[in-house]
């Protein structure tokens, strides 16, 4: 059985999740979102990194922000059908990518990887 505090982890990361989902979803930054919901620039990253949960009332202001329901913001048959789906795939993405690394020359690695940092920056 799950303890109290295990409970509380799990469904931190699935608001934590629908958050950055929804944020994302709508092309918002976390930034932008945080102060329109007047709040400390970093809020919202707090909460989508786990460090911080929002209190009912900021619950519901972000709903209203979202402009959904607080149910909306739960509907797991909605929410997963997509982040999932957008998840699976990135993840065949990935397969795909280190599959063909795995044909390449170190040289060539190592060109990849230079070409990836010159973006980076």
């Amino acid at each position: 059985m799950n303890t109290e505090k295990e409970s509380a982890s799990k469904y931190s990361r699935e608001f934590s999740d629908r958050l950055r989902y929804l944020r994302n979803k709508n092309k918002i930054s976390a930034r932008e979102m945080s102060i329109a919901l007047g709040q400390n620039v970093n809020y919202v990253n707090l909460i989508e990194n786990g460090k911080r949960l929002p209190s009912l009332q900021g619950f519901f202001a972000i709903c209203e922000y979202f402009e959904i329901t607080p149910s909306d913001f739960f509907d797991s048959e909605n929410f997963f059908s997509e982040y999932f789906e957008k998840t699976r795939s990135v993840e065949n993405e990935k397969k795909e990518l280190f599959s063909f690394f795995e044909t390449l020359s170190i040289e060539q690695i190592s060109s990849i990887l230079t070409l990836i940092k010159v973006f980076k920056s």
